[in-house]
């Protein structure tokens, strides 16, 4: 709701106070330092600072203790996609910077002081925090920007009242370690967020998702957003997944396990910075318990990595017996409300506990017990509050009374009695219920810091547990989607066999999925350009094939009968723009932005899905922009390119170079109608049937017999002496699509017939024959 809540708690017993009972905030929750409801999601608050180029970025997640800082000349926005942060920290003076406010205007901000930005106080808070002398040991030094972003962070969260213990270590983030993906790839793949409503439902996440601890799940979700790039890794993790796909056994035991164990991570978190309740104890004993079996299991394998991972879990025998010798099995979640500490463990606590307890029956027996011994059958215990417990005994047996009975009040009728005994348990129960909830608390922190010992194994343990979690996900989905391993290599050749799209295959769609090929590599197929109608499948093909790669450099299998992949470094999608009209940016603006940062960034490691470009402004800058940039990828970037588009034109592209390729999504056509068979072929589309696709859509007939008559005549290139072609003329036949050049041609021809040249002074006339100059050159 953008709120920060503040949460008070008293710090004083009212009874042993006079007047009001002290108070302070403990504590003020923000989006960023509460543990999230989805607990498969980290909850990161991020801090950045700008110096020249680059951006100083701390990422922290309080919840489970990661801290990450790294530099970048990456666009900003692309590393907020990346980590989706619930809270941004900024400079307080950047709060009203144009550029940033228009950037982050949809995420919640904070600011804080300029100097705490000033890179000494920055460095002096992480050496504070740290608990060392110099950040060498980080490998951070010399990172200015990070420095600062990370100091402005911590001071930010101490002043929150987050217990900071909670930030483990600086880790820092290795950019060449992890294929990048800008937002705009992470947006159009579908990895984590779908278009349609930002849900998980029908993204990569959700069909990969089979995840069965919290742990293993961010494990997931990270390793879609940053693809491995190292080969070595990979194929670490590939055969970790092969093993398991083999193994049916070892799978069924693992998951069994993991099916109990819950958030070791942020349970150590809680344990480490006391904030963890008796219940959250019990949880960690059970994933504990489950331990020792998972460890055995993954030892067990012949492969390298799951012997790795099972070498990572430790054993905690003796954390399991402190919590079970010390803590119910029901515990209430509240510290303070008693009921917590077994029966046992303390003397002191089961004797406040027996006094709680049987309170009335003792003053039942003290009462039968002096019946019997004065013979006063009238004798009675009370209790009030100015003198406390009290025998009192009638004044016709006054004369019973033992000389042990020391007189303490007298009555119209009677008079009350102490005796020695009575007085001690009186020191007893009054305030045993306090007393006795005090000691409990007392004993749960001495379990807490026993515990506490065991953190860095938890924590070592929590991670092997996450991956060995990720790679059981990723072969069950293999096993049941029969799913291929791929070669993965640092050649540049990309080659899949009968591909599918992993999303689209699982969804229930009306017809059967078609799986296609796909070849690419560095000489004879460095571009292909993809024709034919829109609902075709042109874009699903290219996606699907970016996916493969994707799935493939994470690890994993791939949804194809065969693949070799050639690592990419970066994957550049450029598809649609409609979710930035709302920021005042035109369709065409937003197109040419992302063109831009791909023809700009791209490397001949890249894989470039580009899908219609050109197409947001005239069809003849159109086709002009999408030539230009199709020969600026081959030539100059070398990239691995799938290139989509409407402009039959740009076909001519596969006969002016060598490394460009046309195929086409092939359809039939049936009378006026046209079949789609969702299978790319080789060569390019003969007509783009945009008619035919009206037609399905259900454009009203009057239209589609328009429209007919429109394209006959153009295609016919009639055109009246003004130029205009003649829409209600003569109707043809031709089915000719107008070449790159001729269009370019007509297009002149049209400007010239058209031109006002007595409303023209001299100068202007002198212009536009310079404009139509340059426009004639390409065609000389």
């Amino acid at each position: 709701a953008g709120y920060k809540v503040a949460v008070c708690e008293q710090m004083e017993d009212p009874k042993d106070t006079k007047g009001i009972v002290k108070r302070e905030v403990v504590r003020v929750i923000t989006p960023g330092t509460h543990t999230p409801e989805h607990p498969k999601e980290n909850n990161y608050i991020m801090s950045f600072m700008p110096r020249e180029r680059k951006h100083g970025i701390a990422l922290a997640d309080v919840s489970t203790g990661e801290f990450m800082v790294y530099e970048t000349e990456k666009p900003l926005e692309d590393e907020i996609g990346r980590f989706e942060p619930k809270e941004i920290l900024i400079p307080e003076s950047l709060r009203d910077n144009f550029h940033y406010a228009g950037l982050l205007k949809d995420h919640y901000v904070s600011a804080a002081g300029d100097w705490r930005y000033d890179y000494p106080e920055a460095y002096k808070s992480l050496l504070k925090h740290f608990r060392v002398s110099s950040l060498e040991g980080y490998g951070c030094e010399g990172m200015t920007a990070a420095i600062q972003a990370a100091g402005a962070l911590v001071g930010y969260i101490e002043e929150m009242q987050v217990k900071v213990t909670s930030l483990r270590k600086i880790s820092l983030k290795n950019e060449t370690s992890y294929m990048f993906l800008d937002a705009p790839a992470q947006r159009n793949l579908e990895l984590i967020r779908n278009l349609k409503d930002g849900s998980t439902e029908g993204t990569l996440l959700w069909a990969l998702d089979e995840t069965l601890t919290p742990m293993g799940g961010r494990f997931l979700r990270n390793a879609i957003l940053m693809p491995l790039t190292d080969v070595k890794a990979i194929r670490k993790r590939q055969n970790a997944v092969g093993y398991l796909v083999e193994d049916y056994e070892l799978v069924e035991t693992l998951r069994k396990n993991l099916r109990k164990v819950q958030d070791i991570e942020r349970l150590e978190r809680k344990v480490s910075t006391g904030t963890a309740n008796a219940r959250d104890l019990i949880a960690l004993k059970t994933s504990a318990a489950c331990l020792p079996e998972i460890k055995n299991s993954l030892l067990s394998s012949r492969d390298g990595c799951l012997k790795e991972l099972g070498r990572g879990v430790s054993d905690f025998g003796e954390l399991i017996t402190l919590i079970d010798r010390g803590i119910t099995e029901h515990p209430p979640i509240g510290l303070r409300d008693g009921g917590i500490i077994r029966d046992g463990w303390s003397g002191d606590i089961d004797e406040l506990r027996d006094i709680s307890r049987n309170g009335k029956g003792y003053i039942a027996a003290i009462e039968t017990e002096e019946k019997q011994k004065t013979g006063i059958n009238s004798l009675k215990v009370g209790y009030n509050r100015i003198f406390g417990y009290y025998i009192e005994v009638t004044n016709a047996n006054l004369g019973d009374v033992p000389d042990r009975y020391i007189r303490k009040q007298t009555l119209v009728g009677a008079e009350r009695f102490i005796t020695p005994e009575l007085k001690e348990y009186e020191a007893k129960v009054l305030g045993a219920e306090e007393r006795l909830k005090g000691l409990e608390y007392q004993a749960f922190q001495g379990i807490l810091q026993g515990i506490g010992k065991d953190s860095l194994s938890l924590l070592a343990s929590a991670h092997s547990i996450s991956e060995a979690d990720f790679l059981l996900s990723l072969s069950v989905v293999a096993k049941r989607h029969d799913y291929a391993k791929p070669q993965v290599d640092d050649d540049v050749i990309i080659k899949i066999t009968e591909g599918r799209h992993p999303v689209l295959e699982r969804l229930s769609l009306s017809e059967r999925f078609i799986p296609n090929s796909l070849y690419l590599d560095g000489n004879s197929q460095r571009l292909l350009v993809i024709t034919g109608p829109n609902m075709a499948g042109k874009s699903t093909y290219m996606r699907q094939s970016a996916l493969i790669v994707l799935m493939a450099q994470m690890g994993g299998f791939v949804p194809a009968e065969d693949a070799v992949i050639g690592v990419a470094d970066r994957i550049f999608t450029r598809i649609g723009a409609s979710d930035f009209l709302t920021r005042g940016q035109s369709t065409f603006m937003v197109e040419m932005i992302e063109a831009a940062s791909i023809l700009n960034n791209a490397t001949d490691r890249s894989l470039i899905i580009l899908d219609e470009i050109g197409r947001g402004t005239s069809t003849f800058d159109g086709i002009s922009i999408a030539w230009a940039a199709a020969e600026y990828i081959v030539k100059e970037l070398k990239a691995r390119t799938l290139f989509a588009t409407h402009y039959n034109e740009l076909t001519e592209l596969a006969h002016a170079l060598e490394t460009v390729k046309n195929y086409n999504v092939s359809v039939r056509e049936w009378g006026d109608e046209i079949i789609f068979l969702r299978k790319i072929e080789e060569g390019p589309a003969d007509k783009s049937y945009g008619i035919q696709v009206a037609r399905l859509a259900g454009i009203p007939d009057k239209v589609i017999k328009k429209a007919k008559e429109v394209l006959s005549t153009l295609e016919k290139e009639e055109f009246a002496q003004a130029g205009a072609p003649r829409f209600a003329g003569p109707q043809g036949t031709g089915q000719r699509q107008l070449d790159l050049f001729t269009a370019m041609k007509d297009a002149l021809l049209m400007e010239l017939r058209t031109l006002d040249i007595k409303g023209m002074s001299a100068e202007k006339a002198l212009e536009k024959l310079r404009e139509l100059k340059t426009k004639a050159e390409p065609l000389s």
